[in-house]
């Protein structure tokens, strides 16, 4: 048991450096944070391998060394907590919620990334909303939830576009540990 426990923070410890040094490569970062990386990888695949709640630790763990260590954007307290702490907390949930499944990447990052997208959304609308620009993408801008959408999920959409393509090329050759069934041959 000891040993297990061991492996598997080892393992977060890795995942965690693993999707701190994937979001230094940036296909693209919009001017007020929110960038397309495979940052998210990383810890979708601890979060299937492991369930929800190693998910959600790694998550935070991540969130908090990306806020401190990173050149990222917050206003106050409320931006911290929810765009570096909740929003990677609820990825590693969303992620680890079928955890060890035949799928387990796929819908893991589907659902981790929605979920992840919804606390950006949301804290875009209540907050980000009061800075708001009167154009974006061309289109004069009225609403922080249209305004919210558009800018969260052009950032979000292609980065989990992105990871489940890697995930797919990656999915044959690497199947045992995405669907953690190293760790189930050992029980």
């Amino acid at each position: 048991m000891k040993n297990t426990k061991t492996k598997m923070l080892c393992e977060a410890a890795i995942f965690i450096a693993m999707a701190e040094i994937l979001s230094l490569i940036k296909l693209y970062e919009f001017p007020n944070g929110g960038s397309v990386t495979l940052e998210m990888l990383p810890i979708i695949l601890f979060a299937a391998r492991y369930g929800c709640g190693w998910g959600a630790g790694a998550g935070l763990v991540y969130g908090a060394i990306t806020y401190l260590i990173g050149n990222k954007f917050s206003i106050d307290w409320t931006t911290i907590i929810c765009d570096y702490f909740l929003a990677f907390v609820a990825l590693g949930f969303g992620a680890g919620l079928l955890a060890k499944r035949k799928w387990s990447v796929f819908y893991g990052t589907v659902i981790g990334g929605v979920m992840r997208f919804l606390v950006h959304y949301l804290i875009g609308v209540f907050v980000w909303g009061v800075y708001m620009p009167d154009e974006f993408f061309g289109m004069t801008m009225t609403s922080p939830w249209f305004y919210s959408l558009l800018y969260n999920g052009s950032y979000m959409l292609p980065s989990i576009i992105l990871c489940v393509v890697v995930f797919a090329l990656l999915y044959k050759p690497l199947k045992k540990y995405f669907t953690a069934a190293d760790l189930l041959a050992q029980k």
